[in-house]
């Protein structure tokens, strides 16, 4: 009589869902969280195909399906190369955008207040001082083009990110968040100070004496820009704008270059006095060297 072997089958256990492989960035991304590939997909027997990153071999076979699907309904139509980007979420911008954008953001008001600083500098100290800003804005730029796509696949886009990875979560933070809240805080104060003055300036050159009409006071006017700057902050991105970085890059580069021209071609007006006033103290002296520096 042969003997009986008994075998116990274990139950099969369902198997997880297949992993999507994606590029290092895109996992480190901070716009993981609201990516249209993870949770914006409708529910689907069809949705681990498509969901493919398109860096597979399979590239070509998945979009034409994927498009496939796209035109008969099925589906919303996605771009996830676009989606991955924290910020922009566009890829259509160009070195021209990014010239526009660096011109009108780098020179400024700051380009206005540069003979103030050497006026409190003097001449050699300051270009000095000038020359070291200017070479440690390029160096901190590239920098921050290096980290942006760096080869560990971790992307540092924001000063806050940089800071705790460089001192640490903790400390990262206690150093970054004050900086940067009181530098965009300020910014924007002077920004709003500066622009509803400037509206209101042209507002009467171009009115002149002709228009019967009540001026704004110079608070409303700080209104008026206010709203003006968020309705133009709900534009989807910089792409979106350059066409105002494009007139904002072509006055700065204008105005600096009157400065020097009326400079070197006029003579100085008669009965005019260019020496500096002398501070009386020495914390009035140290208080105008930071604010030259700044």
């Amino acid at each position: 009589m042969g003997e009986v072997v008994e075998v116990k089958l274990s139950p099969v256990q369902p198997s997880g869902p297949p992993a999507v492989s994606v590029p290092p960035f895109q996992l480190h991304s901070p716009s993981m969280t609201r990516s249209p590939l993870i949770g914006g997909v409708p529910k689907s027997p069809l949705t681990s195909r498509i969901l493919t990153p398109l860096a597979s071999p399979m590239k070509k076979a998945i979009a034409s399906m994927q498009g496939f699907l796209e035109e008969v309904g099925h589906l919303t139509k996605l771009d996830p190369q676009d989606a991955w980007l924290p910020i922009t979420e566009s890829r259509d911008g160009n070195a021209y955008y990014s010239a526009f954008h660096s011109l009108s953001s780098g020179i400024g008001v700051q380009a206005l207040v540069l003979p103030l600083a050497f006026t409190t500098l003097g001449w050699i100290w300051g270009i000095l001082c000038l020359s070291l800003a200017f070479g440690w804005q390029l160096y901190t730029l590239w920098l921050l083009i290096q980290l942006h796509e760096s080869a560990s696949g971790t992307r540092y886009s924001r000063y806050l990110r940089l800071s705790m990875a460089a001192f640490g979560e903790k400390l990262g933070k206690l150093l970054a968040l004050f900086p940067t809240m009181y530098l965009s805080g300020g910014t924007c104060v002077t920004l709003v100070i500066i622009g509803g003055g400037t509206m209101k300036i042209f507002f009467q050159i171009v009115c002149d004496s002709n228009c019967n009409v009540n001026p704004l006071t110079t608070i409303e006017w700080y209104i008026v820009f206010t709203c003006s700057a968020v309705i133009l902050a709900q534009l989807p991105n910089l792409n979106s704008i350059a066409g105002i970085s494009l007139i904002g890059s072509i006055s700065a580069v204008t105005y600096c270059t009157v400065i020097w021209v009326v400079s070197v071609t006029k003579d100085r007006p008669h009965g005019v006095s260019y020496d500096p006033v002398k501070p009386t103290s020495d914390v009035a002296r140290l208080c105008g060297i930071l604010n030259a520096l700044g």
